[in-house]
């Protein structure tokens, strides 16, 4: 634009000169020596009392990536079961627990899962049942959420191991291969040191978006030597910097999946914050918390030079069949990356969580799905299976203010999406 207002000025300039010289308001076109019959020739001026005009041109437009994400997709025996009457005995369906949800997740630009259980075809044991806390969940699984609209998944928990390195490597390759088969993001557990240093990037909307995910344990499992698997802990926080600032230097925004904290509370551990306020100055621009079984709450991370990311330390649980109703009301993280079209500076703009609740009728967990909020009514409420399910509970209770009371206490009010 500066160049060509310089140009613009030095013709003006050219063209006031040459009228002075020749003493009227025109200017004169000379012809070559020779070649010109009239010798020369006074064209007639146009004049106009209009200033000269710059070249404009337009901003370039804001990036924006809507995003939406879910916490633990934990298929414990029941849920597994549910799937199976929908499929009238024969297979499983999973979608009918997740219907309820799928105008959420359709409606983003890029939906993020954490996938909580294994899926090993060669092991016949399919979730948790007489109290087993050993998961291994059908393929039809991946088939409902894929269908629901996911595309990131990622795979850092503490039941990685629960059926071996067998039964892992199996569910790295069956995601590896639904990654490829439709165009998925798949993280958090890898087939080899190399592998997991392929930093995950998906581009949406011309946004660079990169995928990290850690775990806090294995349940007390370690993967032999011998293995070439490689699962990321918390506790490699020398790993976790390389590869968030690392991550930041190749996108435009870095979304780090945690998998941490104490199960069966809403208090957030002063571990947790440490740890976000790291990954945060290290360059990651939202955490998503999972692993708790509860929702709990968000909030800003600002850095030292003043700019900000997001931390939502618990997403709860995405399905389960658990009997405490604390463990029933889970978060849907709902929030844009917007990219600046003239700075190239990244912020979060909308930034919040949609309530989930995951309803079953009766004692047996029958026709169990999964609402939000804005769907939920005070008389699902009280019709919920939690006093029939099992004495084991220790909260069995459930109604419309006890949901209530769960939400105001674990999402503060500024990031409640009720309505959505």
């Amino acid at each position: 634009m500066r160049c060509i207002k310089h140009t613009l000025a030095k013709l003006m300039s050219a063209v006031m000169i040459v009228s002075a010289a020749t003493g009227c308001s025109g200017y004169r076109i000379v012809g070559s020596a020779g070649n010109d019959p009239l010798g020369s020739a006074t064209v007639p001026s146009t004049t106009t009392n209009e200033p000269p005009t710059e070249a404009t041109t337009q901003p370039p437009e804001d990036k924006r990536v809507h995003v939406a994400a879910a916490g633990d997709n934990l298929i414990h025996y029941s849920v597994y079961k549910n799937a199976e009457a929908y499929a009238g005995g024969v297979g499983y369906d999973f979608k009918p627990i997740y219907e309820n949800v799928r105008y959420i997740i359709e409606a983003a630009d890029v939906a993020i899962l954490n996938q909580e259980t294994i899926i090993s075809q060669s092991n016949e044991v399919r979730g948790a049942n007489g109290g087993a806390l050993l998961f291994n969940s059908p393929p039809e699984v991946a088939d409902a959420v894929i269908d629901l609209g996911f595309d990131v998944f990622t795979m850092a928990n503490n039941h990685l191991l629960d059926y071996g390195t067998q039964g892992l490597e199996e569910s790295i390759r069956f995601w590896n291969e639904k990654a490829e088969e439709n165009d998925l993001t798949v993280l958090g557990a890898y087939l080899n040191e190399e592998d997991s240093e392929n930093i995950r990037i998906r581009e949406v909307n011309g946004v660079k978006i990169a995928f990290l995910a850690y775990a806090e344990h294995l349940n007390g499992f370690s993967i032999p030597e011998d293995s070439s698997l490689r699962v990321i802990l918390n506790s490699e926080e020398d790993v976790i910097e390389r590869q968030i600032k690392k991550a930041d230097e190749l996108a435009d925004a870095v979304i780090v999946s945690a998998h941490w904290g104490v199960e069966d509370t809403n208090v957030v551990s002063e571990d947790r914050i440490e740890l976000a306020n790291k990954m945060v100055n290290w360059g990651a621009d939202v955490i998503l918390g999972c692993h708790t079984h509860t929702a709990e709450t968000m909030e800003w991370i600002t850095r030292a030079d003043g700019t900000k990311g997001f931390v939502f330390y618990s997403m709860g649980n995405f399905v389960c069949a658990q009997t405490d109703n604390f463990n029933l009301v889970g978060e849907i993280p709902d929030f844009d990356i917007v990219i600046d079209g003239e700075t190239n500076e990244l912020s979060l703009e909308n930034v919040g969580v949609i309530p989930t609740i995951v309803h079953y009728d009766d004692g047996s967990f029958s026709n169990m799905r999964i609402y939000p909020y804005s769907m939920y009514t005070p008389e699902l409420a009280a019709s919920h299976g939690i006093p029939y399910a099992t004495p084991r509970g220790n909260y069995p209770d459930f109604s419309w203010d006890i949901l209530n009371s769960i939400i105001e206490e674990s999402i503060p009010e500024e990031f409640r999406k009720l309505d959505k």
